[in-house]
């Protein structure tokens, strides 16, 4: 088995995050699209944007049911949105993946998933947005999309450069089809099957996090038990999805962005308390985290 380096702050700083040139526009700053939310969880992609704009991205597009819509555009005047069609289960419909056919091409990365609660309809729009989405736009499968990805495995395979997973152990078991108390034993054993199956950049979040992208891995046990609360994978996604879009590599926006949602809760354990807080609190750390001493 592989060994996992540290992701630390020695580790940063041979990889710095990129400051965008002083005369860089809003689109210029990367344009980051998320395909999420549900009638039970409408709120979830809200804080995924709210992280992406913490994270440094110029333009954040919501797409998700249309009941929700509205209500997050008010909520998040910083945003557009989308209003997408939604199925009986009260998920986004796989149709709806029809509405954003003029609109893929123009984003640099999308996030797919947050907020979902349904596999079955996760999958349906999982598969009509691989068929549309742009060879050169960054994925990060999220939640709900990654129970979906086992069945799209080859088609995944294919744009393995520029495709981000985000798993829990529950949902990397379902990426695998593995029993999760396999994944519980042995979470970077796991995560080196992942990555010979699927390629890209992949994650498995845990008490420690561990990290594979090609021949590189890492490890970060930061963050605390707060960090296990709603919505903090949500916010995680955002982080991440954001880097992607500012252009960072998929490594590198992956362990930036597990870094940061990880500092943000340490933060938030020395100023609130170990547990308790919120993870709507989390993105208003990231700004000062993103560019360490």
């Amino acid at each position: 088995m592989a060994d996992f380096a540290a992701l630390d702050p020695r580790w940063l700083k041979m990889h710095p995050l990129p400051l965008p040139d002083a005369h860089a526009d809003k689109n210029q700053r990367g344009k980051l699209l998320i395909v999420g939310g549900s009638r039970r969880v409408p709120g979830g992609i809200g804080l995924t944007a709210h992280a992406a704009l913490c994270a440094g991205a110029g333009k954040v597009t919501l797409a998700t049911i249309a009941a929700a819509a509205v209500p997050l555009g008010v909520a998040f005047p910083e945003c557009a949105v989308v209003a997408l069609d939604e199925a009986p289960t009260g998920e986004i419909a796989a149709s709806a993946a029809a509405a954003l056919d003029a609109e893929l091409s123009s984003y640099d990365a999308v996030i797919v998933g947050p907020a979902m609660t349904d596999a079955g309809a996760a999958d349906g729009l999982l598969a009509e947005l691989l068929r549309r989405l742009p060879a050169c736009v960054t994925l990060v499968l999220d939640a709900a999309a990654l129970h979906a990805a086992a069945n799209h495995g080859e088609a995944l395979k294919q744009r393995a450069d520029q495709t981000i997973y985000t798993p829990h152990a529950g949902e990397l078991a379902a990426m695998l089809t593995m029993d999760r108390r396999a994944i519980d034993a042995d979470p970077s054993a796991a995560l080196e099957t992942a990555a010979a199956r699927y390629g890209g950049a992949l994650m498995v979040k845990g008490a420690t996090s561990y990290i594979a992208a090609g021949t590189v891995r890492l490890a970060y046990g930061g963050g605390g038990v707060g960090l296990a609360t709603g919505g903090s994978g949500d916010v995680l996604a955002g982080l991440i999805g954001a880097l992607a879009a500012r252009g960072l590599a998929l490594l590198e926006a992956l362990a930036w962005g597990t870094w940061l949602h990880g500092e943000a809760g340490r933060r938030l354990a020395e100023t609130v308390g170990p547990i308790g807080y919120l993870a709507r609190e989390l993105p208003a750390q990231i700004p000062r985290l993103m560019h360490p001493a």
